[in-house]
């Protein structure tokens, strides 16, 4: 996803002004200025201390909470390191646990590191690629009294569309929201391949199937983009070999985020606590693995891609 969102703040920045970006698989760093280098200069950094030394703006997507704390806090590396700039603007888009968000907001702050803020994204990979991100924001609503707001808009402007812009007022609250967010699209997910296995198994046509479904009360986002059964959307990572949009393995902790959150608050995760013993079986199952979560339709059917015929959409598996 960080791949695609980079492309578009590329794209839309000056062509005058320089573009660092840093990752942990240095190729794709390569690949990145080989295909988007004519539109201005970029250049690869090794470290984020390197590249909030020469930025305003820092973005940062990773992983998990230790990549978070990797990426501002480490003392020799980390962003904290370069020369303190109190204008500098730090975005975080990573999906991790509020907490750990705060705390590293704070952190910089004392340090005179610049603001952070907690700016997670939803839309997937497709919203990714079309530059139509939600984000949603641990922060106030611009106003002509925050400057910050409104550089925060200005920057998020690049990457998503304004009125999928929810902005939730304090630092740790956009990832309160994407949280809560990511427990009903993860549970669906699972709910929407178990229910077109049902179906199949039952005798109705994949296609048809679908069909009923989008035009009923069972239709969802993740049913219509992440559509778990091979050959019936041409778009989604099934029909596309499950080309991870989200990792499988990746599942396992934005859905514990969603079990953690649920505890400290008091609210009995049920739903979640399902969910998280299915993906866990199937991150280590050789069909899902480092393919997109979708893939928990061949884990829960024990098929195989290749038990599908996908040329003719019909996405039935083959006799």
């Amino acid at each position: 996803m960080g791949y695609a969102v980079a492309s578009h703040i590329r794209k839309k920045i000056s062509r005058q002004t320089a573009l660092y970006v840093n990752d942990i698989n240095r190729s794709a760093c390569e690949r990145f200025i080989q295909e988007f280098g004519n539109w201005g200069p970029i250049h690869i950094v090794d470290s984020a201390k390197a590249a909030a030394a020469l930025s305003k703006v820092v973005i940062s997507i990773v992983p998990g909470a230790a990549d978070v704390r990797e990426v501002y806090l480490n003392p020799d590396r980390g962003v904290i390191a370069a020369s303190k700039d109190p204008e500098r603007l730090m975005l975080d888009c990573s999906t991790i646990d509020c907490q750990t968000s705060r705390n590293v907001g704070e952190i910089l702050g004392k340090a005179g590191s610049g603001t952070f803020c907690d700016a997670p994204v939803s839309g997937g990979l497709p919203g990714a690629e079309a530059g139509t991100l939600s984000f949603l924001i641990g922060h106030s609503p611009p106003s002509e009294h925050d400057l910050i707001a409104t550089r925060i808009e200005t920057v998020i402007t690049m990457m998503g569309s304004r009125e999928r812009f929810f902005w939730c007022n304090t630092a740790g609250s956009g990832l309160a929201a994407k949280i809560a967010n990511n427990y009903l699209s993860c549970t669906i997910l699972l709910a929407t391949a178990e229910a077109m296995a049902i179906g199949i198994r039952q005798g109705i046509n994949p296609t048809l199937l679908y069909q009923c479904i989008k035009h009923s009360t069972g239709q969802s986002w993740m049913c219509d983009n992440v559509q778990p059964v091979p050959g019936i959307l041409s778009h989604v990572p099934s029909s596309n070999g499950y080309t991870p949009g989200f990792k499988t393995q990746m599942m396992i902790k934005d859905i514990t985020l969603g079990v953690e959150a649920g505890r400290e608050v008091g609210i009995e995760p049920r739903m979640a606590e399902t969910a998280l013993k299915v993906f866990e079986k199937a991150a280590v199952d050789p069909r899902c693995v480092d393919r997109d979560g979708s893939s928990v339709y061949l884990y829960l059917t024990g098929d195989k891609e290749d038990d599908y015929q996908t040329k003719d959409g019909e996405g039935a598996p083959s006799s």
